[in-house]
């Protein structure tokens, strides 16, 4: 009589094991999903090369949030190697992947591209442009929505480097101005403000465009064309990643030349003016990382950096036969020999 209870009761414990087995089973996915490895979309404008000592700096923001690449963080990176027309489909795949947060650096196009393809991945930028003017947020201190980031000083020290660069080459009655017309936005800011102070320097400011390398030649020989005395390359990361190029071409023409970052005077351009990049990648790797954690992009107010550094070439402004004046030699933060 014993057999057929056993039997079913056996039955019945099994069924009940099996019951919890599942629901033990059943959230696992879920589970594994929480505990994955989150995944930074790194969406570049330039090149890993060109952006080593950028991105040690990011790690290194990183690091202070207790993030290490391949340890407990992925980074799925994409480069536009200075074509910006090649970043929203750059960011469109970033989204489809599904990433955990998006970092758009070194780049206002990029920063609008990441933020059109999506408003629900938390995204952190690094530009030199004012994110309220763009559109990526509504206020510095109340990001308010899925985008926040660290700004550098672009538009307000611009005519600072059209003044620099008239100081040091006050024979110039003609300057050119170097613009990327795919960065519609930053390029007629850049137009804008910089010929509005030609006029307070009175110099004649002659607007240029590029966006690929075979424009190059035309733009140096407009500038032989028009007799222009100097040159102010206007910011964007298709100018960052040519500046060995665009510093030689300065070179090779004697046209003394400015840029935003220190990369270019060091390569032979003349003078260099702008924010640290190495400094502000750092915070937004730190921004990243709190992301990680849990902060919320809204909650994060966009930093902005304000220290600029001048770096002179007196190696190449000897060669071109120029004289820094001591006001410009005690101004500067760094003088290469």
């Amino acid at each position: 009589m014993l057999g057929p209870w056993l039997g079913a009761d056996m039955k019945r414990r099994e069924f009940i094991t099996l019951l919890c087995g599942s629901a033990y089973g059943w959230p696992l996915p879920a589970r594994a999903q929480q505990t994955a490895m989150p995944v930074i979309g790194f969406l570049g404008s330039a090149s890993p090369d060109l952006w080593a000592a950028r991105l040690r700096a990011f790690y290194e923001g990183l690091s202070e949030t207790g993030y290490a690449e391949g340890r407990n963080v992925r980074i799925d990176y994409r480069w536009a190697e200075g074509q910006n027309d090649r970043l929203p489909a750059l960011a469109g795949d970033l989204v489809r992947r599904q990433v955990t947060v998006i970092t758009a650096l070194g780049s206002t196009p990029a920063a609008l591209a990441a933020k059109a393809a999506t408003s629900t991945i938390p995204i952190v930028f690094e530009i030199a442009s004012n994110p309220i003017e763009l559109g990526l947020v509504p206020s510095l201190s109340r990001p308010g929505g899925n985008v926040t980031g660290v700004t550098t000083l672009n538009a307000e020290v611009e005519p600072k480097r059209l003044e620099l660069l008239h100081e040091l080459v006050p024979t110039a009655t003609s300057i050119a101005l170097l613009v990327n017309p795919t960065n519609p936005k930053v390029a007629e800011t850049s137009t804008k403000v910089l010929q509005a102070f030609a006029l307070k320097l009175g110099v004649q400011l002659n607007v240029l465009q590029a966006s690929t390398d075979l424009d190059f030649d035309a733009v140096f020989a407009n500038i032989a064309r028009l007799q222009i005395g100097a040159l102010v390359i206007g910011a964007d990361p298709f100018f960052t990643s040519r500046y060995r190029q665009l510093a030689e071409l300065t070179l090779r023409h004697a046209l003394p030349a400015v840029y935003e970052f220190r990369e270019f005077a060091a390569a032979g351009g003349l003078l260099s003016y702008g924010a640290s990049l190495t400094g502000t990648f750092d915070l937004a790797g730190n921004y990243t990382g709190r992301i990680l954690k849990g902060d919320k992009p809204a909650d994060l107010p966009v930093q902005q950096a304000t220290k600029v550094e001048l770096i002179i070439n007196l190696k190449t402004a000897k060669a071109f036969g120029l004289t820094v004046p001591l006001s410009l030699l005690g101004r500067a933060d760094e003088l290469i020999e």
